[in-house]
């Protein structure tokens, strides 16, 4: 008697749901994958966190727009994909930051650097990283480069930032030249005493930066009071950098009341840069070469090294952080988006005001691309009007917390090439002298500390035969 298969076709063909189980396996996984990168930590503390960044991005860009007719609308369209993208991928609050030397060669030159030679700039420099990530070369620089030197980076960065940042609340900026102007008025919707305010509230609300969990164990130790301890629960949770932002926008509107009748809605119309042979060469000598080391050491290597500081379980290669840099300007930069990188000033910038997962650029991005559809480049007009000094107070702390990844250089001698590698960036206003110094300096104690050995070794010989 034969036996019956009730199911004939099971045994010799498997079915469609089992056919597609692998599948359905790998793009649930990616799902829950990007729903856990994108899940707030905190409500107000990732909305805080995207704030962080706020200091560097608008002034570059408002300085690209108003001196280079930079197309406003499409580039925070872009950026803002940028933003969401790399959320869903890092799941850290991964910033996107204009290219700052691009940006400075753009801005100090005179008509021969235009939008197109921009645009050829950041295509060649977003190729460059691309083939470093692809070949494994930048993740090879990132083991090789001592921590000192990327300390060393990351603390020259830091006080740029800071340096800027005080340009910005104590002077009078005119940014599509550049330049500061004079003393910034005491008071006014754009004086020194409201700055001076808005960064006294920051540090009433954030402190130095301490975890929450260290506060906590602080207000049991001391016995605080149960209403004081619950006061100073309520005013750390305020989302200080998002309230300076929001109050700026209102002074804005308030300082050019008349801005919204001018308002275009709609977006940008996005068409592609026409480049000629004049762009290329112009963009490659003047804005790649120097844009180049600073983002291979800032963009890459430092993000990647501050992101495990921050984030002990996320560890992000430098390939990766690399390939994503070049793919966004491989695309953006042809249809007239700012050429743009990730920085460790706005991911610190970031996790300073509370940014903890990807949701928090994510919602930047979706902020980013709503604006750039809705209202496009008439947006130049309210950035225009927004107090600088309040931009300046955002700058200062992503500033300081960049610093503060520093202070991990225990012994005299990295202190030494860490500071080497700072002084000279900063004077040299060159991330790759300052890294060659570092490098050089590195090598120099390291063969004198071998020399040192060898004799210590020979005496040691000599006197037990």
């Amino acid at each position: 008697m034969e036996s019956q298969n009730p199911h004939p076709q099971t045994a010799e063909y498997p079915s469609e749901t089992a056919q597609n189980t692998p599948k359905s396996n790998s793009l649930a996984k990616l799902i829950d994958t990007v729903k856990t990168n994108l899940a707030f930590r905190s409500k107000w503390g990732e909305v805080n966190g995207a704030m962080g960044d706020l200091g560097t991005y608008i002034p570059i860009v408002l300085a690209l727009t108003l001196a280079k007719e930079l197309d406003l609308g499409t580039t925070l369209i872009f950026t803002g994909i940028y933003n969401f993208v790399t959320g869903a991928i890092y799941g850290v609050p991964m910033p996107v930051q204009p290219m700052k030397s691009i940006a400075a060669v753009a801005i100090s030159n005179g008509s021969d650097f235009g939008i197109p030679e921009i645009m050829a700039a950041g295509i060649c420099t977003g190729g460059m990283l691309l083939v470093l990530g692809i070949t494994g070369l930048m993740q090879l620089a990132y083991k090789l480069i001592p921590l000192p030197v990327v300390r060393g980076i990351q603390l020259s960065q830091a006080l740029s930032f800071a340096m800027t940042a005080v340009k910005y609340i104590r002077k009078v900026q005119d940014f599509s030249k550049s330049k500061a102007k004079e003393n910034r008025p005491w008071l006014g919707l754009d004086g020194l005493i409201l700055a001076i305010v808005c960064a006294c509230f920051i540090i009433i609300v954030n402190g130095a930066g301490e975890k929450s969990a260290e506060r906590e164990a602080n207000d049991h130790q001391e016995e605080r009071p149960r209403r004081r301890r619950k006061l100073k629960r309520i005013v750390a949770s305020l989302p200080s950098a998002f309230i300076v932002f929001l109050l700026g926008v209102v002074l804005a509107f308030i300082r050019r009341p008349k801005v919204v009748k001018h308002f275009n809605f709609g977006p940008s119309s996005v068409e592609v840069v026409k480049l000629s042979k004049h762009a290329w060469k112009e963009g490659f000598i003047k804005g790649t070469i120097p844009q180049l080391p600073l983002s291979v050491l800032n963009s890459v290597i430092a993000v990647c090294k501050l992101s495990s500081d921050l984030f002990p379980g996320k560890h992000f290669s430098a390939t990766s952080v690399s390939v994503s840099v070049g793919l966004m300007n491989l695309v953006g930069c042809w249809f007239g988006a700012m050429p743009c990188c990730h920085g460790a000033g706005g991911l610190a910038g970031q996790y300073k005001f509370g940014g903890r997962s990807g949701g928090c650029v994510a919602l930047l991005g979706a902020a980013k691309m709503v604006l750039g559809l809705v209202v496009g480049s008439s947006l130049v007009m309210v950035l225009d009007q927004f107090p600088v000094g309040l931009l300046g107070v955002l700058l200062l702390f992503a500033g300081i917390e960049l610093a503060m990844a520093a202070r991990d250089m225990n012994t005299k001698e990295e202190s030494f090439v860490m500071l080497a590698c700072t002084a000279v960036s900063l004077v040299g206003s060159s991330a790759a002298l300052g890294f060659v110094c570092g490098i050089v300096v590195h090598v120099l104690l390291k063969l004198r500390n071998f020399s040192e050995d060898q004799s210590c070794s020979k005496l040691c010989m000599r006197g037990n035969p």
